[in-house]
């Protein structure tokens, strides 16, 4: 028998970035339609395990252009388009706790990686202040890769639902 019918080559769901979207959300969003892990993903790019670190937001060292450039290509996004997915080159990140405006949400549902700059403390756009937590069971909201339904993972409150509790600033 012959094995041409396992001959072919390898391809990938292309994942496009949303605006703002942290690293996080995008490899997670990458990872699940692809069937793959961070080690996976890592091993392809031939950068080791960087990646599952920066899908929990820990970007100290922050990523190399040459580490872009290898993601670039087994994601199929252009570099650049990772770069908008990191801080700013000077802009502080504080990758715990994992913060949140729900309101953003309902509008794009993805996490944005200005909500973890150290100093952003609200939401510019609607003047509330970032949820660090379900406004319901108060429960962490986890790293930006795990949101697979964007609801808590605990009582499954929608996280754009949560815009009624947050705070005005």
């Amino acid at each position: 028998m012959s094995n041409e019918i396992y001959d072919f080559d390898a391809w990938i769901n292309i994942i496009e970035p949303l605006p703002g979207e942290s690293i996080s959300h995008f490899l997670g969003r990458f990872e699940r339609a692809n069937l793959l892990t961070s080690y996976q993903v890592g091993r392809e790019a031939r950068i080791g395990a960087v990646v599952a670190r920066w899908k929990k937001l820990y970007l100290n060292p922050f990523p190399t252009q040459q580490e872009l450039e290898a993601l670039a290509q087994v994601v199929e996004v252009q570099v650049d388009k990772l770069l908008d997915m990191l801080p700013p080159k000077g802009v502080t990140m504080k990758p715990r706790p994992i913060r949140l405006c729900g309101a953003c949400y309902a509008e794009v549902p993805c996490h944005r990686i200005e909500w973890q700059f150290k100093e952003k403390m609200k939401c510019d756009r609607h003047q509330l202040g970032l949820l660090t937590k379900c406004t319901n069971c108060q429960t962490p909201f986890p790293i930006p890769a795990d949101w697979m339904e964007g609801k808590c993972s605990h009582c499954s409150l929608p996280f754009a639902k949560m815009a009624k509790r947050q705070k005005r600033y």
